[in-house]
């Protein structure tokens, strides 16, 4: 009798991780494991209704993958701790660096495919440019600006060390840098959450938005730019590259547009069908030094490796987020 099949998605109860897992589930192929803490409510809700085959606590994910680790035909790999405001370094060591590298080396020796989150937050203050094809020079000139970003960097770091040195990989396998990723099921992120998440919970609770000040010159006030993107032009990448099993390497995904705090607020204000109001205040001082004014992906490397699809426009992306989700209170 074969063993059944399944996907394995660490962080599957969180917000990238639970989209992912609902792709998956409506591909009706094969079950789906998720490994996550149930910190949460929502992510306990999430859990009992969407029902994986098996959930797993992180503690007991060594012992499920001896048990079951023949019925597992891929690892999505995006569990962490993604505060950008932690500082309990031996706590990102364990949680962000080894689990990684642990899920690496077990499936280079078991031969499943394995798809993990880096974080665009690995480029620092983008001086270095936001190029995803980085030799190991290259990425060592890189400068995190936090310590969560220090460990997605030093994961990198360390497989592409062992890939130079010709150690064992899993047979196909990516690394994957998110932009600044919104849409549905992120509210247990707390202060984490996407800027339209809280943006709609303001103007909600005071018809009015809160935006920081600049205090870079070059920007004006709410003129920061990030790359913004939907959650689920994330889960078409990884599905892509799920299916395109000869691709492999790092890749950012990000929509290749950096876009203003200013245009994510008229883009919620336009989706509730409110006038602008907007309030600036001043960025904390704790900010100021590790505050990123720009992000844009360079996003020539996944769409050379075959991705072709169209990602979606902001304004487009926080309609629906705003009214088919946080609206009707499924956000």
């Amino acid at each position: 009798m074969l063993a059944a099949a399944m996907y394995l998605v660490t962080g599957g109860a969180g917000f990238i991780g639970l989209n992912l897992v609902i792709a998956l589930q409506a591909r009706k192929a094969q079950g789906v494991a998720v490994c996550d803490r149930l910190d949460h409510p929502d992510k306990s809700a999430a859990m009992a209704a969407h029902k994986p085959i098996a959930f797993i606590e992180p503690d007991a994910l060594d012992e499920f993958l001896r048990q079951r680790g023949s019925e597992i035909t891929a690892v999505f790999h995006l569990g962490a701790i993604s505060s950008t405001t932690e500082t309990n370094w031996q706590k990102l060591q364990e949680n962000n660096i080894d689990a990684t590298l642990k899920l690496w080396q077990w499936c280079a020796q078991a031969k499943v495919p394995l798809i993990y989150a880096s974080s665009a937050a690995t480029y620092g203050d983008g001086s270095q440019g936001f190029d995803d094809d980085k030799a190991i020079a290259a990425l060592q000139r890189l400068r995190p600006l936090n310590l969560y970003a220090s460990s997605k960097h030093d994961t990198d770091l360390a497989i592409r060390r062992m890939l130079d040195a010709g150690q064992p990989a899993p047979p196909h396998w990516a690394g994957l840098k998110f932009f600044n990723v919104y849409g549905p099921h992120e509210h247990h992120k707390g202060e984490q959450r996407s800027i339209v998440n809280k943006l709609y919970d303001e103007i909600t609770a005071r018809g009015r938005a809160k935006l920081f000040r600049s205090h870079n010159p070059d920007y004006q006030d709410g003129g920061q730019l990030r790359d913004f993107i939907w959650v689920g032009d994330c889960v078409d990448v990884m599905l892509w590259l799920l299916d395109g099993k000869s691709v492999s390497g790092f890749f950012n995904v990000g929509t290749g547009q950096a876009r203003s705090f200013l245009d994510v607020a008229q883009a919620t204000f336009a989706a509730m069908d409110r006038t602008r109001d907007i309030e600036f205040i001043d960025m904390p001082l704790s900010l100021r030094d590790k505050y990123q004014y720009y992000t844009q992906a360079e996003m020539t490397r996944l769409r050379a490796a075959g991705y072709r699809r169209a990602f979606t426009s902001l304004e487009h992306g926080v309609r629906h987020y705003v009214r088919d989700y946080l609206i009707k209170d499924v956000g």
